[in-house]
């Protein structure tokens, strides 16, 4: 089972969505509370299960109302992806991947664990 791992950095609190064996696969923006990364969490735990996916890759793909993930080649030429909320705003971010299937798999992974991950706050 995953964990959103609430965590404060310089300019605010950020979390990670983490799968069960610890890596990484969504990262949130930085809140200025950890009230409002809370409500950022909500948010990815209601819309990632049922959010689909708009391959931006792909030209002429079929355009997707939000809540949504968005796949899409970054400036480096790697695959990554975002969630967006009902309301178009970004709530989550995967890191890079050199494969479009392993991009999918870190989508898959997110809707997975986000249902049903604990949250916690990381200890300094």
């Amino acid at each position: 089972m995953g964990k959103f791992v609430i965590r404060t950095v310089k300019t605010g609190t950020i979390f990670n969505l983490k799968a069960g064996n610890g890596e990484v696969i969504a990262t949130s923006e930085v809140y200025t509370t950890e009230a409002a990364c809370k409500k950022g969490i909500e948010s990815v735990i209601k819309n990632a299960p049922i959010a689909p996916v708009e391959d931006q890759t792909v030209e002429g793909a079929k355009k997707e109302k939000c809540p949504k993930f968005e796949l899409y080649v970054d400036k480096a030429g790697e695959y990554r992806y975002r969630l967006k909320a009902t309301n178009g705003q970004i709530i989550a971010v995967g890191e890079s991947y050199k494969s479009k299937p392993s991009a999918f798999n870190g989508i898959e992974s997110v809707k997975k664990n986000a249902a049903e991950s604990k949250i916690v706050k990381e200890e300094k």
